[in-house]
């Protein structure tokens, strides 16, 4: 019987149980209103980032556009340069 208790590691059973019931509290504090209504001001609070962040790149890429457009002109005007002085020579 005494070689029984010594295979049982105390410790170890006490920290189980107290994983248990930590575990078992934790799931009731995150199953919480209060929790709910963190999680809900969280995902807005992501939702509105994205928007955000969607608009910032809407103008990026409406920039971008402007300024590749440019410089095709510049590349077309300079190419029918090209094209003049080769016929004046």
């Amino acid at each position: 019987m005494l070689k029984c208790l010594q295979c049982l590691d105390f410790k170890k059973i006490g920290i189980f149980a107290g994983g248990v019931l930590f575990g078992t509290a934790g799931i009731k504090i995150l199953a919480s209103q209060d929790a709910k209504k963190f999680y809900v001001n969280c995902v807005a609070a992501g939702l509105r980032a994205k928007e955000c962040v969607m608009t910032t790149a809407a103008s990026v890429q409406e920039n971008a556009d402007d300024i590749l457009a440019e410089a095709q002109e510049i590349n077309r005007q300079r190419a029918e340069e090209v094209v003049e002085d080769e016929s004046e020579e």
